[in-house]
């Protein structure tokens, strides 16, 4: 009756440990997180296993982080770098999401037990993400995070983002069952409107909040009950995803000095806490290392090749007809290659909505981890020894 306290406490526990040895050697944590369910599951040792509880806890986690994140949107270096960032976030998003959905279908694609191009597809939208942290950690250790190079990816990053959770969102809803193709194009418009409506009216009373000291412990409250509900409104009334619902409520309040600092600590901590261990624990549990054949391994090392590939090429080629140099284009290119916490999110939800097959899913997760794992070694390569402009310009 009880076993659900011993879980979370074997989660935070060996999410923790694992996490200081991954950063003991300059890895992000989120890859200890992810070895600890992996050691702790089925794979391995066997002591951790999938139940109920575990399954909507993730979710919860899945919806706080994606909530941070919108609130991390920084709206001000959205125009800052402006056009440039832009173009280089569609290269960088639709280059991968076209060449892994390709590599995707080219293994698995005519499978019997495959739902065909729309498969395909999610396994692109899952590798047209950035994870900027990564990107960020590494360029303020080499002291270029408000280079013209550092701007420029963040803004990249940021847009990239927001693309990718809308094309989530339009992959999601044509792979439901007997889905009509312009019905899910009227839900998701209908999605939009709706937020806008909902979020310009919160927004006013967010900022009145603002102002209103009483009312500043209370904000984190408000503040995620307002996450939970445009999360449950997406999915149950328009089909859309639930993080799409939570990223977009934190960019509703994103731009609220005050109460965005004080919903950004305080969801900082309880994600950080339990919420966000649950989550990267239950992925390593879900991947299942002991069914991995050659061919799985393969298709894994293709798939690396075409997502690291497809950043560097995509978004230095964007960065370069933008007025970039060649080192500070390919500085970009490699900045962007990162994956991790949005791609893990978004594989989640493919297992959940039953977009991806299990089988493929230790692939996914090991060309994630990778992808995140060469990021800053490649950043410092590229970067090493160069005298990039440290001043910020604009497209």
């Amino acid at each position: 009756m009880y076993d659900y306290l011993l879980l979370l406490a074997l989660i935070m526990l060996s999410t923790k440990i694992f996490g200081l040895i991954t950063e003991k050697v300059h890895l992000p944590q989120v890859v200890g997180a992810l070895i600890a369910g992996i050691v702790l599951g089925p794979s391995c040792i066997g002591i951790l296993h999938e139940t109920d509880f575990l399954v909507k806890t993730s979710e919860i986690g899945v919806i706080m982080l994606m909530f941070i994140a919108g609130l991390d949107t920084d709206i001000e270096e959205l125009k800052k770098t402006g056009f440039m960032s832009f173009i280089i976030a569609l290269m960088g998003v639709f280059v991968p999401l076209i060449v892994c959905a390709a590599v995707h279908y080219l293994f698995y694609g005519g499978m019997p037990n495959s739902i065909g191009l729309i498969e395909s597809v999610f396994v692109g939208v899952i590798f047209s993400a950035t994870s900027v942290s990564i990107t960020v950690e590494t360029l303020n250790e080499m002291g270029k995070l408000k280079s013209r190079i550092g701007t420029t990816i963040i803004g990249a990053a940021l847009i990239d983002d927001i693309i990718g959770i809308v094309i989530l969102s339009v992959v999601t809803g044509f792979g439901g069952s007997g889905s009509n193709p312009a019905m899910v194009v009227v839900k998701i418009l209908e999605f939009f409107v709706f937020t806008g409506i909902v979020g310009f009216i919160t927004y006013k009373i967010f900022k009145m909040l603002d102002h209103d000291h009483a009312q500043s412990r209370r904000v984190a409250v408000w503040g995620l009950a307002f996450c939970f509900l445009l999360s449950y409104a997406a999915e149950t009334f328009f089909g859309v995803a639930d993080i799409t619902g939570a990223y977009f409520a934190g960019v509703i309040l994103c731009n609220i000095t005050k109460t965005r600092k004080e919903l950004a600590r305080k969801m900082t901590v309880a994600s950080y806490i339990i919420f966000s261990p649950v989550f990267f624990a239950s992925v390593g549990i879900k991947t299942d290392i002991s069914g991995v054949t050659t061919e799985i391994l393969l298709f894994a090392v293709v798939l690396l090749a075409a997502a690291v590939l497809t950043k560097i090429i995509g978004c230095s080629f964007a960065a370069k007809i933008c007025g970039l140099n060649k080192n500070e284009a390919l500085s970009v290119g490699v900045g962007m290659v990162a994956r991790g916490e949005v791609a893990l999110m978004v594989a989640q939800k493919g297992i959940n909505a039953g977009l991806i097959d299990g089988k493929i899913f230790p692939a996914i997760v090991l060309v994630v981890v990778c992808a995140a794992l060469v990021t800053p070694i490649l950043l410092k390569l590229v970067m090493s020894g160069k005298n990039e402009s440290t001043a910020v310009e604009t497209a």
